[in-house]
């Protein structure tokens, strides 16, 4: 195990109802949010209204920001931190799914420091970055999410998409810890199948990347990683068949939430390599993150995992789908069949044809993901270097 400091500042509300607490909560923090949610589906569902109250019976002025997108554009994010600014705001509540809250912590990064969000994604051409990395200060932010997926209620970075560069990368530093976040299970049940399902392959994958890439030599982390997969091969499919099933949605909600706070991967390290391939993919085409993790997932383990780590597989196998042969090549195919067999039963399964990518960009994408996520913009760190070469293979094996 390699050595870590780990910090998860985060007071985590979790339960029930508890997102009718969130007027109170916020007073913690500050006395004017900004309420940056999407564009429709807080309203049809009815939890923005929900929110709203909760603020007004506590006394909390809010202006409500409701422009996110999926994959949330940089424009986007300084709009809502000149807003902010403005306004006078002083604290940043989100209410929605990923995109939502990654918006928030870059809206609450720019309203502090009026520069342009898109000097702040990592790998830029501009290369601000470098010196803006890692965001030390910004206002203090509450998360409400609605969908159970990304993680980024309880961590500090946030993936944003310069569309106008075809840039999609993250910002992180100690300043995007959320101060705060009401984990509401009630919240997700209108998520639709697709989502629920997409959001599972994204907690999935989260998991497996460190467990591939990182310490092999770290097996508290390895078995916490375990337990969390088996948790949401479980319960994904129940939540999509059984919306309303709370055990289900919370189950779901809580794993989301511990992939990515730190705990897994504390000790054992390692890069996002598929995140890094796949952020590439819906900058260009504004795709599902999840969909194409699902997408670029069978080929990643099939091209790199099984060559380099074949044993590593080979435990995922034995552990989280009960693959009992003796041999780790014979369990590792075992392994990745399993796994398309489940995007499958989640309904995820897919090629990048089908979600309308072109093959005659392929090449320059996998150039752009080394570039714009690589170390030094020279490969992806995974279970081994992963190059350009690597990549654009991986992409036509996924085609």
């Amino acid at each position: 195990m390699i050595n870590f400091i780990l910090n998860m500042p985060t007071k985590i509300i979790f339960g029930k109802g508890e997102s009718g607490r969130v007027g109170e909560i916020v007073q913690e923090y500050g006395t004017k949010a900004l309420l940056v949610t999407g564009k429709t589906s807080a309203k049809k569902t009815g939890s923005l209204r929900k929110i709203e109250q909760s603020m007004q019976q506590a006394g909390i002025q809010y202006i409500i920001y409701d422009q996110i997108e999926p994959n949330p554009r940089a424009t986007t994010v300084d709009k809502g931190g000149q807003i902010a600014r403005e306004e006078g705001c002083d604290v940043i509540v989100a209410l929605g799914g990923g995109s939502t809250m990654d918006a928030a912590k870059a809206i609450a990064t720019v309203a502090l420091s009026g520069r342009p969000c898109g000097e702040y994604i990592r790998g830029n051409k501009t290369g601000k970055w470098k010196e803006l990395l890692p965001i030390q200060k910004a206002l203090p932010i509450v998360t409400i999410p609605t969908l159970a997926a990304t993680g980024s209620e309880t961590n500090n970075t946030a993936v944003i998409t310069n569309w106008e560069t075809g840039e999609k990368s993250g910002m992180s530093g100690p300043g995007l810890h959320p101060k705060a976040a009401i984990l509401d299970p009630e919240l997700t049940y209108s998520v639709s199948a697709a989502y629920t399902a997409d959001g599972a392959v994204d907690i999935f994958t989260h998991l497996y990347e460190g467990y591939f890439s990182g310490d092999e030599n770290a097996n508290v982390q390895d078995e916490i990683t375990e337990g969390l997969m088996r948790n949401v091969i479980e319960y994904g499919r129940k939540a999509m068949d059984f919306p309303e099933d709370y055990e289900a949605r919370s189950h779901l909600q809580w794993t989301s939430s511990l992939a990515l706070i730190g705990i897994a991967n504390a000790g054992r390290g390692g890069g996002f390599p598929v995140h890094g391939m796949e952020h590439i993919l819906s900058a260009h085409y504004d795709i599902s993150h999840g969909r194409g993790l699902a997408i670029l997932t069978p080929a990643y383990f099939e091209y790199i995992v099984k060559g380099e780590k074949p044993h590593r597989l080979a435990r995922l196998g034995r552990k989280v789908f009960q693959i009992h042969e003796k041999d780790d090549q014979v369990v590792a195919d075992a392994t990745i069949k399993a796994v398309v067999a489940w995007f499958k039963e989640l309904e995820a399964y897919g090629t990048l044809q089908q979600v309308g990518i072109e093959k005659e960009k392929l090449a320059f994408m996998a150039k752009e993901s080394v570039r714009i996520s690589g170390l030094d913009g020279q490969y992806l760190p995974g279970p081994r270097n992963i190059t350009s070469e690597d990549v654009l293979r991986i992409f036509e094996m996924s085609y």
